[in-house]
Order: C-alpha cells, then sequence, then structure tokens
C-alpha cells in the first residue's frame, strides 16, 4: 500500500485526486467556509496571536487553502500563515502565499486540518484463522492474495484493543500506522486545534470484513496495489482520539460532520419561496448552495464521515 500510494510511481504521486473521487472540498466552497469559521474560533481561543497557522495535512490540489484564502478577512490575512503539506508537486497556479512542502511543520499555532488524509496511511490487513490471525500478503500486479506469517505484537496490542477479530474469516485492518501519523501532527501543535475528517468506524461496530477500498476515475475498482488506483481503508478515529490524548491533547470531541458542520453554520437549509417572486436570481442562488451544503451534511453520504477535534495548549 505504501509503495502503490507513494512511491516512485505511487497514485498520489501522479494523481490529482479531484478526478477520481468526490471530497467535501469538491462538494461545496461552504465546507471551506466551515474551516474559515472554525480557523475564527481557533483564532479567538488563543488570543488573535501575531501569526495564526492554518495546515492542510493531505492538501491534494490545494483547493481548500484557496477558498480560505480568498474568504478570510485583511485582518487575518495579516496574521495567517497557510501551509499545504502533500507529497504531491505543488499546482501551477498556487498563490503564492502558501507555502507547500512534503513535510509536516515543526511547530503550529492555529489550526489544523487533515481532511480525508488518514484513510490514505498504509495499514496491514489481518485475517482470523483457526490457528490465529494471519496478515493478508497480495500480489502487487493481480491483487491475488494468500495468507503470510502472524501479525507482529505491535499489531497484536493494537487489535487486542481496537479490533477483536472474533470467529474465523473475519478481518481487521491494523490502525496503529494512523494512530502514529495523528500523534505526529499533535505533538507538533503548540497551541490550537487539530481535526481529523474521514471514513471512520467505532470500536463496538468494526465492519466484520474490513473497508479496504480501490477508487479511479470516480468508481470502486479491485484493490489491486499496483499504483493505478487509491487504495483507501475506513479510519479507528477512536484509537487515534487515545493516541491524541497519549500526545499531549486536552480536550477531544468525536462526532460527525453532519453536527460538526451545522454547529459552523452549514444548515441545507432551502431559502424561503418568497425570495422566488421578489429576487428570482437571489433564489436560485440560495437553492443551489443550500443543495451543496445538503450534500456535506447528508449522513448518508459526506455528512457521515467521523470528525475528531482535539485542542492542546489551551485552557
Amino acid at each position: 500500500m505504501q509503495q502503490a500510494l507513494y512511491g516512485e510511481h505511487g497514485f498520489y504521486i501522479r494523481e490529482r485526486p479531484r478526478g477520481h473521487f468526490r471530497t467535501s472540498v469538491v462538494a461545496s466552497p461552504a465546507f471551506a467556509t466551515a474551516v474559515l469559521r472554525l480557523l475564527v474560533t481557533v483564532d479567538e481561543a488563543l488570543g488573535h496571536p501575531p501569526t495564526l497557522d492554518l495546515v492542510d495535512v493531505g492538501s491534494g490540489d490545494g483547493l481548500l487553502v484557496t477558498q480560505v484564502l480568498r474568504g478570510a478577512e485583511p485582518e487575518l490575512l495579516r496574521r495567517l500563515r497557510i501551509t499545504a503539506v502533500d507529497l504531491s508537486p505543488p499546482p501551477g497556479d498556487l498563490d503564492e502565499t502558501i507555502r507547500w512542502t512534503d513535510t509536516r511543520p515543526d511547530e503550529v499555532t492555529g489550526l489544523v486540518i487533515a481532511n480525508e488524509w488518514l484513510d490514505n496511511v498504509p495499514v496491514d490487513v489481518v485475517e482470523q484463522t483457526p490457528d490465529g490471525p494471519r496478515l493478508v500478503l497480495v500480489d502487487p500486479q493481480t491483487g491475488r492474495e494468500r495468507l503470510g506469517d502472524p501479525p507482529g505484537d505491535d499489531d497484536l496490542r493494537w487489535l487486542e484493543r481496537w479490533w477483536p477479530l472474533g470467529s474465523t474469516g473475519r478481518r481487521a485492518e491494523v490502525g496503529w500506522p494512523r494512530d502514529e501519523a495523528w500523534t505526529s501532527v499533535i505533538v507538533r501543535l503548540a497551541r490550537g486545534l487539530a481535526v481529523a475528517a474521514d471514513y471512520a468506524h467505532p470500536v463496538d461496530n468494526r465492519p466484520p470484513y474490513g473497508t479496504l477500498t480501490g477508487y479511479r476515475d470516480g468508481a470502486c475498482v479491485p484493490v489491486i496495489p499496483d499504483g493505478s488506483c487509491d487504495i483507501t481503508a475506513h479510519v479507528a478515529l477512536d484509537a487515534c482520539a487515545e493516541a491524541g490524548e497519549r500526545a499531549g491533547a486536552i480536550s477531544t470531541t468525536l462526532t460527525t460532520q453532519r453536527l460538526a458542520l451545522q454547529s459552523l453554520g452549514i444548515s441545507g437549509a432551502r431559502p424561503p419561496l418568497t425570495l422566488a417572486t421578489t429576487d428570482p436570481g437571489a433564489y436560485l442562488r440560495a437553492l443551489a448552495q443550500a443543495s451543496e451544503e445538503a450534500e456535506l451534511i447528508d449522513p448518508a453520504g459526506l455528512g457521515g464521515f467521523g470528525w475528531l477535534s482535539q485542542w492542546k495548549g489551551v485552557p
């Protein structure tokens, strides 16, 4: 999975995600509006520091930070330092005030957003057998699978705590690499808020056969790790939350994107019909925005994403 996504000819080194699957950022500029409102909240909580960071981990093509930059008020812009973190090269039209890097900043005071990043942090898959769990091995050219050796001690400890396998044939995606990835975000957060938004499941309702999926050109495809497709698996955000607390987070919220965005003013409410008669153009624009917002908070779609929010260094 590491080689297929991030190797020399890996999917994310060669491709921009926008053409292959729909994200909240692509679905509507309202997502960036919500992030900007959250950034303002963080700024107030920090007492308006002279430099306020916005770090977008797994920035893709930089669309989120570009939209936030366009919507920010001048006073905030004077103090705002935007960093887009991604392994792919920056887009040619990226605003020169946005720093593009392939590594996370050493210290952050402000807001870190990791939107659909953790689901692409590579994991191993294990399957329960009558003799205990075994690693699932994959031919990188054909996707053909076979069972290998037992997982290591780190894997077994994580599985026991976060994803007990149960009966023969059940599978799990071993999530401690995601925990470590999230920890690397929290330890760099000096003061502020870190948010991870992703496909997720809780410890009391893990999918019995895992969630490993391939995407290409907007469609699900066989999970063949040859670099031709995205490979993703849902995230145990509850495990990441505990890892974040061990790394120094002082306040944790686990919720859904629907509830999180609603708290930030994204309602999906239709405009009043009276507006259609007084100002038809404004009504159509408001109706289009309501439709976009409704997609963001749809509990059967993007609104069903998990949102993990953790503060650090704030009373």
